[in-house]
């Protein structure tokens, strides 16, 4: 078992419980490096930390934003795991559970569902707006406003002619 293994496993779970926008391993100026973090349509959002080994999970412990969890991103925080590497008992107050069975997984401590402070709702904002910001720069010269246009995307996709019946009405709406 990988980190990398247990990281898609995540994003996959993620996408399985209605998040619509996942990001993994994504840096932002907060600090918090969140292995997955995804958010749902209400702004629920929640954070796995994948762990390999024990080691790991408790170097993790001795993060900054572990140390002070009022400032960590995550409505609901996770750990994931191989099967019967922590005990319940090593857990954070308030964190949750997840194990790898068998490609599978299974929630074996649920989380709180409300621990995200203002202080985590600002280090969110600022993961989403540092992702956005690769984004535009991979997109330029367009703007990610352009970009996010459903005819502009339409019109990428086919090599840079709109779909057939669009023209019309591109050519209506443009200035």
């Amino acid at each position: 078992m990988t980190h990398t293994q247990l990281i898609k496993s995540a994003e996959h779970w993620l996408r399985s419980r209605r998040c619509h926008i996942v990001l993994s391993e994504q840096t932002a100026d907060s600090g918090e490096v969140p292995d997955v973090i995804g958010w749902r349509r209400d702004c629920h959002s929640v954070v796995i930390e994948c762990k390999i080994s024990r080691p790991d999970f408790f170097a993790d412990r001795k993060k900054p934003v572990r140390q002070k969890p009022e400032t960590g991103m995550g409505c609901e925080r996770f750990y994931l795991t191989p099967h019967d590497l922590l005990k319940d008992s090593d857990l954070p107050d308030g964190w949750g559970l997840l194990e790898l069975r068998k490609r599978e997984i299974v929630m074996r401590v649920r989380a709180n569902r409300s621990q995200r402070s203002l202080a985590g709702l600002m280090a969110e904002m600022e993961l989403l707006l540092a992702s956005l910001r690769r984004v535009e720069v991979r997109i330029e010269p367009q703007t990610i406003t352009d970009f996010l246009k459903w005819t502009n995307r339409m019109a990428a996709y086919n090599g840079g002619r709109l779909p057939h019946g669009l023209e019309r009405i591109a050519q209506q709406v443009a200035p």
